[in-house]
């Protein structure tokens, strides 16, 4: 029964983009940097990826390329709506956290679907399904720092960009938190050369 503070709707879509298909979520078709996000993150290295690059929520607009990273804060309790209008079944997963499944149903998910959601016994998981034009709603805690992938299971789509990035931040930088990358982490990209703390 705690309270949300965000809710995040994410739509995936089937786009054609310079005349090859691709996915989307909220229009954006995501495409890996040259550089791990998370060593990109840690190193602060600029211009591997940018935060507010994904909406968190549809658009409509017309679908593009990018390197995908949604912001959020460590220990949000977020509300998260898989909405899909496309006539197969969707599949989500979410790294490093559990949620909850609190509803799904057809059609298209307004506020007033909170009043179907089951808030007692809902089942913990990090995969949940979307039918074909319905939806699916998730309640999570945001207790995992780090740079968290969030994206389709069915691999051609993941592979072609139904997938994004949460940076989940806190500006504490404690071990608490968030483990240091170990000493023999492989670096490459933009980190390669660079030096992490021992482990």
């Amino acid at each position: 029964m705690i309270k949300t503070s965000r809710t995040i709707t994410l739509a995936n879509s089937a786009p054609i983009i310079n005349r090859k298909q691709r996915f989307a979520v909220n229009s954006v078709s995501f495409v890996p940097p040259d550089t791990p996000l998370k060593l990109a993150d840690y190193f602060k290295i600029p211009g591997v990826f940018y935060l507010g690059s994904i909406p968190s929520y549809p658009t409509w607009g017309n679908d593009y390329l990018q390197t995908s990273v949604m912001s959020s804060n460590f220990r949000e309790f977020i509300e998260i709506v898989f909405q899909n209008w496309e006539d197969t079944v969707q599949s989500w997963h979410i790294d490093g956290h559990s949620f909850f499944v609190v509803g799904m149903d057809g059609g298209q998910w307004t506020p007033a679907s909170r009043a179907t959601y089951n808030l007692r016994d809902a089942v913990a998981r990090c995969t949940t399904q979307v039918y074909p034009k319905s939806w699916t709603a998730i309640y999570m805690a945001l207790d995992n720092v780090g740079m968290w992938n969030i994206r389709s299971e069915n691999w051609a789509r993941q592979y072609l960009g139904q997938q994004f990035y949460l940076r989940v931040y806190t500006s504490s930088n404690s071990w608490r938190d968030e483990l240091p990358i170990p000493r023999n982490a492989l670096l490459c990209g933009q980190a390669r050369g660079r030096h992490t703390r021992p482990f």
